[in-house]
């Protein structure tokens, strides 16, 4: 009897009978999409340019772009570089990168750029430098002499736009998953990807699409105190994603008021297969998450001649709410594409931008007993510029159970069970802008602006039985 009143199965289920039952889609954008760019309008002076966005050329340094103080000329990509920075002082050592190719027998001739390669007012945006790890953005407040290394400078924080100027770039960089580093916070993570040029990496590198990384976990996760030895917990499967940096600027408003337009965020293809079983303990003070790893890389994607130092961090997470009753067994797939940051525009200010279309099967479930479950394999992301933070973004796609039991015995001895079930798929997107997307020369806010808490959920099969 008591068996019968604690013991309830969901058929296995497969794609093809989900999708009989109504197994869903999901999209939903958040705030609304960047406006369509607008023409490109010259300034006054002829000088507005389209600069390309591209990957910054890897395998050999980066030059630094220099604007010149008190010139109406082009920032250009310069022979400098930066030999080291101490953020405490906000002293850099700037010097000639050495040339490239074969060496060559020094020069004696001497060059205005040599004897004072910048001057107070310049500006210097640079590439990750001794010093500077995120690289490095800075107005040069004034020359303090030469010494062994280059030419010793005082500078102060500055932004995109004293570089930029009224210029106008647009596009979208594919993150090279070969620099991406990861920190595992758990035993049974693995990394895998594989790369454009045919380099793979990790077990599961070989059959991975171009562009993509993968992280693997399997991972027990706490039972129930009750719960029998055949009712362990555990978490396994892996998130795969092909990540991209999304950057945006329109400098043609001209004059003192900051650019016409920007955008800055991270987007990309996500897709994962995850498995939950057993019997997860009670869940107390809230969902409980359990970051399995954290990646992070700072590509540097080429805006015309001035290298933009863009800071990607990653981290993926297991997150389980139940109520220590249900014993669950289900494998999920999931499929689709998120995309978080901000946009700007002159006169409106900063909007958050969120975007997610998501598509789930389960391929197998299996409830049994009364009770309820919740579990996600999902990811923090944030995006930053230099160093500084400036979206962060949580994107969680879960699956919930739930089944409902009752048990009923008459006086001749005989008994009834009746249930009913129900699987849920959906996905959880919440983040914020930061004050400091000011780095592209916008007016600064003063608190973080929320991405919203978006949630999307769909049924993905339900039933009952009674006997």
């Amino acid at each position: 009897m008591r068996t019968l009143a604690r013991s309830l199965l969901l058929p296995g289920l497969t794609a093809l009978a989900l999708t009989a039952t109504g197994c869903a889609s999901t999209s939903h954008t958040g705030a609304a999409e960047p406006a369509a760019p607008a023409p490109l309008t010259p300034s006054a002076a002829g000088t507005s340019q389209q600069l390309d966005v591209a990957a910054a050329p890897q395998g050999e340094p980066t030059p630094a772009a220099v604007a010149r103080g008190g010139s109406k000329g082009r920032t250009e990509k310069s022979t400098l570089k930066v030999a080291s920075y101490d953020a405490a002082t906000g002293r850099a050592v700037i010097a000639k990168a050495p040339p490239k190719g074969p060496s060559k027998a020094p020069s004696t001739d001497k060059s205005p750029e040599a004897d004072k390669p910048v001057a107070a007012g310049d500006v210097i945006a640079s590439a990750p430098a001794p010093g500077a790890p995120n690289g490095l953005l800075a107005k040069v407040t004034e020359v303090v002499g030469k010494t062994d290394r280059g030419t010793e400078v005082k500078t102060a924080s500055t932004t995109l736009a004293a570089v930029l100027n009224d210029d106008k770039a647009d596009g979208k960089v594919p993150v090279d998953p070969s620099t991406v580093v990861v920190e595992p916070l758990m035993k049974g993570v693995t990394f895998s990807w594989a790369k454009g040029d045919g380099l793979k990496f990790g077990p599961e590198g070989g059959k991975l699409p171009l562009g993509n990384l993968r992280l693997d976990v399997n991972a027990s996760v706490d039972t129930a105190p009750d719960a029998p030895a055949s009712a362990g917990a555990s978490v396994s499967g892996f998130v795969q994603l092909a990540p991209q940096v999304e950057f945006s600027y329109d400098g043609t408003q001209g004059g003192d008021s900051g650019p016409r337009g920007a955008f800055l965020g991270m987007s990309g293809d996500w897709s994962s297969q995850w498995k939950l079983q057993g019997r997860a303990a009670a869940s107390t003070g809230g969902p409980k998450r359990i970051p399995f790893a954290k990646l992070h890389t700072s590509p540097v994607i080429q805006v015309g001649p001035v290298p933009v130092v863009v800071n990607l961090g990653l981290t993926c997470y297991i997150q389980v709410e139940a109520d220590g009753k249900v014993t669950l067994d289900v494998q999920q797939d999931v499929k689709g594409d998120f995309k978080v940051g901000g946009s700007y525009a002159f006169g409106k200010g900063w909007t958050p931008v969120s975007a997610s279309n998501v598509k789930s099967t389960p391929v197998q479930a299996t409830v049994t007993a009364a009770g309820k479950v919740k579990g996600a394999l999902g990811a923090e992301a944030s995006v930053g510029l230099y160093g500084v933070v400036g979206v962060t973004g949580d994107f969680a796609p879960y699956l919930r159970g739930e089944a409902d039991v009752k048990a009923t015995a008459s006086s001749d001895g005989k008994a009834s069970v009746s249930g009913a079930w129900a699987l849920y798929g959906g996905f959880d997107l919440s983040g914020n802008l930061q004050l400091q997307l000011s780095l592209f020369g916008t007016p600064a806010f003063e608190r973080k602006i929320p991405l919203g808490s978006l949630n999307r959920e769909w049924a993905l099969a339900s039933g009952s039985t009674g006997r």
